[in-house]
């Protein structure tokens, strides 16, 4: 009887061992938000059982901080041992691609984003030579995002209170320092293994600049939010294919 529970007692450990191990073989997915996001811009997003899911959490750049310097800085919240994913919205998406180039993820998808500077509009690309931003105080950037993102994504008022909610609690320095960042990216490159997701309707990062592969009917810049339902099928499809 003694050996009969000792065997017994053996096999259960070894059985949660293996489902341990089991769950943490799950591949990961990282998402990375946009620039006046956090987390809450996925809420709405939902994958397939069989992964494990992680947001990235910004923190506020060092001043004079670039794109590949702050990817780098953000990187080390990643477990690179095992197998992941980066899924990147709009800033989040220019970073993944960024962490792309040393981290060599499985697959990157990256929505509402561009792929390097060749995809910006001329409005961005014009105040890298004309760096106008340069003379607008942080306090500023923030109040002109607020008074802006209505206007040229009215989308965002599908979900007003999170859009809102989620600009409110940005550092203003965050802000003022991602969008120097932004405007002097010098990326030419597309990266590898990048699958990108934009919507007909992005007035920040206009449809007709980028080289997507899957092209959104009526979506916005905040599409995440506001269409989460058909950008899950998109990732899931994506994640799963690439197992």
């Amino acid at each position: 009887m003694r050996l009969f529970l000792i065997y017994f007692v053996l096999v259960v450990a070894a059985n949660q061992v293996f489902c341990a191990e089991v769950q943490g073989e799950k591949p990961i997915v990282y998402f990375i938000p946009g620039q006046g996001a956090d987390a809450r811009l996925f809420k709405n997003i939902e994958l397939d059982s069989s992964f494990e899911v992680q947001h990235i959490n910004y923190f506020t750049p060092e001043k004079g901080s670039g794109m590949t310097e702050f990817a780098k800085e953000l990187s080390l919240q990643i477990d690179t041992t095992r197998q992941f994913y980066l899924v990147g919205v709009s800033l989040g998406g220019m970073l993944a691609i960024e962490m792309g180039d040393f981290l060599k993820p499985d697959k990157i998808i990256v929505i509402s984003s561009a792929k390097n500077r060749k995809e910006f509009p001329f409005r961005y690309r014009f105040q890298k030579t004309i760096p106008v931003y340069k003379i607008i105080p942080s306090p500023f950037v923030k109040m002109g995002a607020r008074i802006l993102q209505p206007i040229v994504e009215p989308d965002r008022n599908k979900d007003k209170e999170t859009f809102i909610s989620m600009l409110k609690d940005k550092d203003p320095k965050f802000l003022s320092r991602t969008v120097k960042m932004i405007l002097e990216w010098d990326r030419i490159e597309k990266g590898e293994n990048i699958v990108h997701i934009h919507g007909d309707n992005d007035h920040t990062l206009p449809a007709r600049n980028i080289y997507f592969d899957y092209l959104v009917e009526d979506g916005s810049h905040m599409m995440v939010l506001t269409k989460g339902s058909l950008i899950s099928e998109l990732i899931n499809e994506e994640l799963v294919n690439a197992k």
